[in-house]
């Protein structure tokens, strides 16, 4: 079996003993060292690239599973006339269809290639002869630093695109809307209007036109309807013949824009999988652009990430002392839009804090996996839910129980003012008051018929003296002499 490889060069490698690929769970124990290896394994033909244009344009290829010129080459040169009975093991499913269309070689992916091109990689410097580790490692930084760059000219692409296709459609819809002005009501889609127009043509046509694979079936019966009693002008058929080539140019701006973001979708995935996942392959496009790279990228914070493209806002708020702008490209992400006005800020910050952790990840990390904007994708979405919902969050219950708080309920004892104690007169024999006798020496409340038998004590007047009783003296008479 023979392998290919394609990095910075190409070259390939005959595997002598392909009963190991049977076994892909312990193939790794045949390349724990160069010599077990070099066993397994023998290098054949290598070529390197021309220069660093050429290697951009190669991974470019190989990323849309498409052939490069270069590979063409090299199989129909070095492959076809060698080893034409052999069988090439190509990672890429893609790939490995198009070398087998293109020239009929006999090609084969699976897991064992995965793992075979994972060991191979690892012992790659000693089983390539003349192999510089410091000249590859300097190739692979400007090979990724020039494929990033090539990212950044699809974007700015994508957006001429949109406003041309913007300006056509306007130049479209006032031209036409002299013959059918009701139209642009009834269908507010820019490319659904397009498609009715050259389907249409004239208005007149509206009845034996049928419009239901573009329009839904209740607006296809107010365009019918609409077109009877329109208040559109007449036109030439001239007109109209120029009205359906611009129409045309639309479709074509649309489908090629469309192929473009495709592409431009692809191409953000490969370089930046976990920027992409947060952000989306636009912005994600659009702060790589505005950096200038993505390692330069990387090298911003969290709060320079959240402002960037607002330098002007950010610079008058600065200047007027007011307040600075809370979002720039990054306005136009996902989970930004779809929050509500009042939490856009604080999603902001959440977005552009895991961003610049992701970004960092795609630029020096080891691995090029997207495990980590998942995992921050699916909190930020949970957050998002919590912010709007505003729920309490709940403090104990246990698990699945909502926490209920219990009624609170205050107890107090009724206290009643004594008016005896108002007074600071304090008398010889201190006269007991109501509230202080006990139940034993309380007063009884007496029925009417036992008041009258009651007699009544001599009460004093305020005038009158109370005097004290005297005791009289007995007097001893003594007896006369």
């Amino acid at each position: 079996m023979m392998v290919e490889n394609d990095f910075e060069l190409m070259e390939v490698i005959v595997v002598n003993d392909e009963d190991k690929l049977n076994k892909p769970d312990s193939l790794y124990k045949e390349f724990e060292s160069a010599k077990k290896a070099a066993k397994l394994l023998s290098f054949e033909q290598t070529q390197k690239f021309k220069d660093a244009s050429d290697a951009v344009q190669s991974v470019t290829a190989l990323i849309e599973g498409k052939l490069s010129k270069r590979l063409k080459k090299f199989l129909s040169k070095k492959i076809l006339p060698s080893y034409s009975d052999e069988t090439l093991a190509v990672a890429d499913a893609k790939l490995a269809t198009a070398i087998k269309e293109k020239f009929q070689i006999p090609c084969v992916t699976s897991n064992a290639v995965q793992e075979l091109m994972s060991c191979i990689r690892i012992h790659l410097p000693e089983l390539i002869p003349d192999w510089d580790e410091n000249e590859e490692a300097a190739m692979q930084l400007g090979l990724s630093h020039g494929f990033s760059n090539f990212g950044q000219q699809y974007e700015a692409l994508l957006d001429d695109l949109d406003k041309e296709l913007n300006n056509y459609i306007m130049r479209a819809k006032e031209w036409y809307g002299w013959h059918f002005p009701e139209l642009m009501k009834i269908i507010p889609d820019n490319i659904a209007y397009i498609k009715t127009v050259l389907a249409l043509g004239m208005r007149t046509n509206a009845s034996k036109v049928d419009l239901s694979e573009i329009v839904p079936e209740d607006v296809e019966v107010q365009i019918k309807t609409l077109a009877e009693v329109s208040m559109g002008t007449e036109i030439a058929d001239e007109d109209l013949l120029n009205i359906h080539t611009l129409c045309q140019n639309c479709i074509d701006l649309h489908e090629y824009r469309q192929q473009l973001l495709e592409y431009l979708k692809n191409r953000m995935m490969a370089v930046a999988p976990n920027l992409t996942i947060l952000v989306g392959e636009l912005v994600g496009a659009r702060l790589i652009s505005r950096a200038g790279s993505l390692l330069n990228l990387a090298k911003h914070p969290a709060s320079t990430v959240q402002i960037l493209g607002a330098e002007k806002a950010l610079f008058r708020a600065l200047k007027t002392k007011h307040d600075t702008p809370k979002y720039g490209l990054i306005y136009h992400a996902q989970l930004i839009t779809q929050a509500n006005s009042k939490i856009k800020g604080k999603m902001s910050r959440m977005l552009a804090a895991k961003a610049a952790l992701a970004i960092r990840v795609d630029a020096l990390g080891e691995e090029s996996t997207n495990d980590l904007g998942l995992q921050n994708r699916a909190k930020l979405e949970t957050q998002l839910k919590f912010l709007e919902e505003g729920k309490i969050r709940r403090v104990s219950g246990g698990p699945g129980k909502q926490y209920q708080p219990k009624k609170y309920d205050h107890k107090s004892k009724i206290m009643v003012y004594k008016d005896g104690a108002d007074s600071t007169y304090v008398p010889l024999n201190k006269r007991k008051t109501f509230d202080s006798l006990g139940d034993s020496q309380k007063v009884e409340i007496k029925t009417e018929d036992e008041k009258d038998n009651v007699v009544p004590k001599r009460e004093f007047e305020e005038d009158e003296e109370v005097k004290p009783k005297m005791k009289k003296k007995k007097i001893k008479h003594e007896p006369d002499a």
